[in-house]
C-alpha cells in the first residue's frame, strides 16, 4: 500500500509539473531534460573552434549522460561559427541550444555552472577570469597565457576564488603519465640528467585556414572584442582564424606545444620553472607570411634553489619534415625514461665496464612497464575526442561535483606559461632569458620583457 501511495503520488506530482510547465511553452522533450534538473550541470561553450568541436566535446560527450550534465549554450563573436555551434550541438544534445554573440550575453543567461574555454591562445587566461568572475568552473586550453600580466592576473583571479579550473594539458591525466610521475618521485629514477623533447610535424596547411579565411568578413564578427588587450590594429583575417602564426596572438610553437612537453618537466620534478633560457630558430620553409618560427630550438637550465637538483632541457620542433610522435626522453646516470616506448630501461646507463675505471659500481635500472594501459598523446585539434582529452576533461568533470583538485590545476598553467615566455623572449631578443622569482617578471639582459 505505501509504495502503491508513494508512486502514485510521484505520477502525480510528474504530471502536474509537466501539465504546468506545458504552459509556459516546453515541449515533451524539454520537460523531459528538466527532470533531475537539480543535480544537473549546465555547461558553456566559449568559442566554437576546432579544437572543441572536434576534441573537447567529444571528450564531454563521452561522459556527460552518466554524470548528469548538459551542454546549453555556446558563445562565439563569428557569426559563421556562432550558427554552426547552434546547429551542431542542437543535433548532439537533442535539444535547443543558446547561441551567444559574446561571453557577456552568455554569463547573463544565469544558468551556466562551467564553461570550455577553447578560444585564441592569448585569450586563454583573459576569458579563464571572465568564467571564475562569472562563478563558473572552468576547462581552460592552453596555453594558460602568453603574457605574464595576463598569467599573474589570471592566476590571483582564480585562486581567490572557489572555483575548479583544469588547465589542458592532458598528460596529467595518462595512466603512462601518472606512472612515470610516481617512478621518479619514489627515488627509484635517480636524479633527472636531462630531458629531450621533440614535436616534429611535415603539413603546410598546419594552423593554416585559407578557406575559413576567403569566408570571414568584418562585419560579421567584433574585431575589438578579439583584440582584447592587445594593441589596435586594422582588421586582418588571418590573424583572426590562422593566429597560431602571429605574435602577439600567439607564440606559436612554444605555446601550442611545448607547453605540452615542458610541463611533465615541472610535474616530474617538482621544479616550477627554468633558470634560463636561449633559444634559436627562423621561418626556414614556409614563406607564407607567418611571424611565428616554423623552426625552433630552446635549450633550458633546471635547478633548485640550493643547487641540489640540476639538469638541462633540450626541446626542438620543425613543421616541415617528420611525422607527429610527439617524443618525450628523462636521462638519469642509471638508464632512461622513455614516453615513446612507455618503459624505464639501462639504456645509457652507467655498466660496469666503465664504472671499474674509477672504482665505481655499476648504475642501471631494471627494465619496468609504465603502464599497461599507455594512451598516446596526440594535441593537435583534429584528433576526434582521443582517449588522453578524453580522460582529462572527465577528471574536471568529477572534480567539478567533489570540489576536489583537479589534475591540471592552475599552477600547472602559470608554470607552464613561465616557460613558455621566457622561450619567446630567448627567442626574440637572441639574449638569454632568466626569472625573476620576486617580481615572478621574465628578464632580458637585466630589464623586464616586454612583448
Amino acid at each position: 500500500m505505501e509504495n502503491n501511495r508513494r508512486s502514485f503520488i510521484k505520477k502525480s506530482l510528474k504530471t502536474g509539473a509537466g501539465l504546468y510547465f506545458s504552459t509556459l511553452g516546453f515541449s515533451a522533450k524539454s520537460y523531459a531534460n528538466i527532470i533531475g534538473a537539480n543535480d544537473r550541470i549546465r555547461i558553456g561553450a566559449i568559442g566554437f573552434s576546432d579544437r572543441f568541436k572536434q576534441s573537447l566535446f567529444p571528450s564531454f560527450f563521452n561522459h556527460y549522460k552518466e554524470l548528469n550534465f548538459d551542454l546549453v549554450a555556446v558563445s562565439d563573436i563569428w557569426k559563421n561559427r556562432r550558427e554552426d555551434g547552434v546547429a551542431f550541438l542542437t543535433e548532439k544534445m537533442g535539444h535547443e541550444i543558446v547561441g551567444c554573440r559574446n561571453n557577456e550575453e552568455l554569463y547573463t543567461l544565469k544558468n551556466i555552472d562551467a564553461v570550455f574555454v577553447a578560444t585564441s591562445d592569448f585569450q586563454h587566461a583573459l576569458h579563464a577570469i571572465e568564467a571564475v568572475k562569472a562563478g563558473c568552473d572552468a576547462y581552460v586550453e592552453k596555453p594558460f597565457a602568453e603574457t605574464m600580466e595576463d598569467n599573474r592576473n589570471a592566476l590571483q583571479a582564480i585562486k581567490s576564488s572557489n572555483r575548479i579550473v583544469q588547465i589542458g594539458s592532458q598528460r596529467r591525466s595518462g595512466l603512462n603519465y601518472i606512472a612515470a610521475d610516481q617512478f621518479i618521485k619514489e627515488g627509484k629514477f635517480g636524479n633527472i640528467t636531462m630531458v629531450e623533447l621533440t614535436w616534429n610535424v611535415n603539413q603546410p596547411g598546419r594552423w593554416r585556414r585559407p578557406a575559413l579565411v576567403a569566408q570571414l568578413n568584418e562585419a560579421d564578427t567584433d574585431w575589438n572584442r578579439f583584440l582584447l588587450n592587445r594593441p589596435f590594429e586594422k582588421w586582418d583575417p588571418r590573424k583572426y582564424l590562422e593566429y597560431r602564426l602571429f605574435w602577439p596572438y600567439s607564440s606559436g610553437i612554444p605555446g601550442q606545444w611545448m607547453s605540452h612537453q615542458i610541463d611533465t618537466v615541472h610535474w616530474f620534478s617538482g621544479l616550477k620553472h627554468p633558470r634560463s633560457v636561449v633559444a634559436n630558430g627562423g621561418i626556414y620553409q614556409w614563406k607564407d607570411g607567418r611571424q611565428n618560427w616554423d623552426t625552433l630550438t630552446a635549450v633550458f637550465d633546471y635547478g633548485s634553489s640550493d643547487n641540489s637538483q640540476g639538469f638541462q632541457v633540450m626541446f626542438s620542433s620543425r613543421q616541415h619534415n617528420g611525422e607527429e610522435s610527439p617524443s618525450e626522453i628523462y636521462f638519469s646516470n642509471g638508464g632512461e625514461l622513455n614516453l615513446i616506448t612507455n618503459k624505464v630501461s639501462a639504456k645509457g646507463g652507467l655498466t660496469q665496464k666503465m664504472a671499474d675505471q674509477m672504482a665505481m659500481k655499476e648504475n642501471l635500472l631494471p627494465t619496468v612497464e609504465l603502464s599497461n594501459t599507455s594512451i598516446k598523446a596526440i594535441a593537435s585539434a583534429n584528433t576526434g575526442g582521443d582517449l588522453l582529452t578524453s580522460a582529462h576533461v572527465r577528471n574536471w568533470m568529477e572534480c567539478i561535483r567533489s570540489r576536489k583538485e583537479p589534475n591540471a590545476p592552475v599552477e600547472a598553467g602559470y608554470y607552464h606559461s613561465i616557460a613558455n615566455i621566457m622561450t619567446t623572449a630567448a627567442s626574440s631578443t637572441g639574449y638569454k632569458a632568466t626569472f625573476d622569482e620576486k617580481t615572478q617578471e621574465v628578464m632580458v639582459n637585466g630589464k623586464v620583457f616586454k612583448y
